[in-house]
C-alpha cells in the first residue's frame, strides 16, 4: 500500500504535467517577439516546458485530425500561432492556473489563453478521492497487520510465561527479563522487514513491464524511504508488542499462569 500511495502521487503528477494550456498569439506578432516570450516563459519557475506552434503547423495538425484540407475549402488559414505551456504539477491547481493566466495575458503579443479548466478540476477531484481511499485502506491493512503480529507475539510470550515467572521469583529485575525478549523481537522485525522488501521488489519486477505507469523502479529515493519505513515499523511494532506482553507476566499471580 505504501508503494501504491507513492506511485499514485507520481501518476497524478504525470497527468497534471501532461495537461497544457494554449497561449494564442497575435497574428501579426513578430517572430522575434514570439521567441522572446517563449524564452521568458521557459525561465519561469512554474513552467516545465513550452512548445511553439506556428500557423502552418497548427493547420497541418488540424488537417490530420479532420482528415481533410480545410484551407483549400476556406481559401485562407484562420488559425493563430500559439505556444503550448506545460506546468509543473504543484502549479496545476485552479487558483495557480488563474494567476498564471492573468500574468501571461499581460504580454502585448498574447490574444487569449485557452485552458481546459473542467478537465483539470476532474483530475484534481479524482486524485483527491483516490488518495483518500488508498489512505483509508492503508490504515485498515496496517491495523489488521498490527493485530496479527501482536497476537502472534503474545502467543510466543505466553509459551514462556513459566520461565518469566521463575526468573522473577529468583530475583531477576524486570529489565533483565525483558532484554532477551526485546532483542529477539528486534531481530525478527529486521528479518521480517527485509523479507517483505524482497517480496515487494520481486512482485514489482514482474509487473513493471505491464503496468509501467503504476509501478516503476526509477525513483530509488522513494523506494529507499519506503524500505526504511518497512524495517523501522517492523522493529517498532514487535518491540512495543513484546514489551507489553512480557510485562503482563511479570509479577502475575502464580495461579493465573495456568489460565
Amino acid at each position: 500500500m505504501g508503494l501504491l500511495l507513492i506511485n499514485a502521487r507520481e501518476l497524478s503528477d504525470y497527468f497534471r504535467e501532461s495537461l497544457s494550456f494554449s497561449v494564442m498569439l497575435d497574428e501579426d506578432a513578430r517572430e522575434a517577439d514570439i521567441r522572446m516570450l517563449q524564452k521568458d516563459l521557459d525561465a519561469k519557475e512554474f513552467v516545465k516546458s513550452t512548445e511553439y506552434i506556428s500557423k502552418e503547423q497548427a493547420a497541418e495538425n488540424l488537417k490530420e485530425e479532420l482528415g481533410e484540407d480545410f484551407i483549400s475549402f476556406m481559401g485562407y488559414n484562420p488559425l493563430l500561432p500559439s505556444i503550448d505551456v506545460y506546468l509543473l504539477a504543484q502549479y496545476t491547481h485552479p487558483d495557480s492556473v488563474l494567476t498564471i493566466e492573468r500574468y501571461i495575458l499581460e504580454y502585448p503579443v498574447v490574444e487569449e489563453v485557452y485552458f481546459q479548466e473542467s478537465f483539470l478540476h476532474l483530475i484534481n477531484e479524482n486524485v483527491r478521492k483516490v488518495s483518500l481511499f488508498l489512505l483509508a485502506f492503508s490504515v485498515l491493512m496496517f491495523l489488521i497487520s498490527l493485530t496479527i503480529i501482536n497476537n502472534t507475539i503474545r502467543l510466543s510470550v505466553y509459551s514462556k510465561r513459566f520461565l518469566i515467572n521463575t526468573m522473577h521469583l529468583v530475583g531477576a529485575t524486570r529489565s533483565f527479563i525483558r532484554k532477551p525478549f526485546l532483542i529477539r523481537s528486534a531481530v525478527h522485525g529486521v528479518i521480517a522487514g527485509m523479507v517483505a522488501i524482497l517480496m515487494l521488489m520481486a512482485i514489482l519486477y514482474f509487473v513493471e513491464a505491464e503496468f509501467y505507469l503504476l509501478f516503476t523502479l526509477q525513483d530509488f529515493t522513494l523506494l529507499l524511504y519506503l524500505s526504511g519505513a518497512i524495517i523501522l515499523s517492523g522493529i517498532l511494532i514487535t518491540l512495543v508488542s513484546t514489551f507489553f506482553s512480557v510485562n503482563r507476566y511479570l509479577g502475575i499471580n502464580e495461579d493465573k499462569l495456568y489460565l
